[in-house]
């Protein structure tokens, strides 16, 4: 209980800084804020040589040039060795044709996963969930997601996040559901009565007041 109490202490928040860390990885030891100026997804699997974490890997190695375009550093973690990383890397290009380009942090202390709350007592005690950070190039934490054990990830969905994020951060408008990049962004609504009256006068996409877009 009190272990389940310390993991959960280290829940990192949204917009605030993302706890840094130094790790051994498949690339060397690397730190979080070595990283500074690129967005980051940092991202656990529960195990090395397993079918979905396989196919995640994969995923996401096919999508590395499209995340390197977006400023993205790819980043994985499980609670394995690094020499089980290697070995799985290598199995991974040996048998599926797919070269991994990103570093996967080996860690068998738990020392990150217990920063960012990887381990979720109610799937495991003892490997990671599937999570998904995305830190930006200021080091702030922008978004998280948690998957099961059982359920692979949507490698198009976090690169359309990512895009979301840049689109937000650069001209402070918010995104609609179901947004993709050339899609139009929502305007904030206005704080007053005034400028509510003025915002349908303003050359937007407006169906009321509160809910306007407009092409970027």
């Amino acid at each position: 209980m009190e272990e389940a109490q310390e993991i959960q202490r280290g829940l990192p928040v949204l917009g605030k800084e993302a706890p840094d860390f130094e790790a051994p990885t498949t690339h060397g030891t690397i730190k979080l804020s070595d990283y500074r100026g690129k967005w980051v997804v940092l991202f656990s699997h529960p195990a090395d040589f397993t079918p979905v974490c396989t196919s995640e890997f994969i995923g996401f190695a096919e999508k590395h040039e499209e995340f390197a375009k977006a400023n993205v550093q790819l980043i994985g973690l499980s609670v394995d060795s690094v020499s089980s990383h290697i070995a799985w890397v290598r199995n991974i290009e040996e048998k599926f044709g797919v070269s991994i380009a990103f570093p996967v942090i080996a860690d068998l202390s738990t020392h990150v996963a217990k920063l960012y709350g990887m381990i979720q007592e109610g799937e495991s005690a003892t490997v990671t969930v599937r999570t998904v950070f995305v830190i930006d190039p200021d080091g702030i934490l922008r978004a998280m997601i948690y998957y099961p054990l059982t359920n692979g990830r949507n490698m198009d969905e976090i690169l359309r996040l990512i895009h979301s994020l840049q689109v937000t951060a650069t001209h402070k408008m918010a995104t609609p559901a179901n947004w993709q990049p050339g899609d139009a962004v929502v305007v904030p609504p206005p704080g007053t009565t005034e400028a509510a009256q003025a915002r349908l006068s303003e050359g937007y996409d407006c169906v009321d007041w509160y809910f306007c877009k407009k092409k970027l």
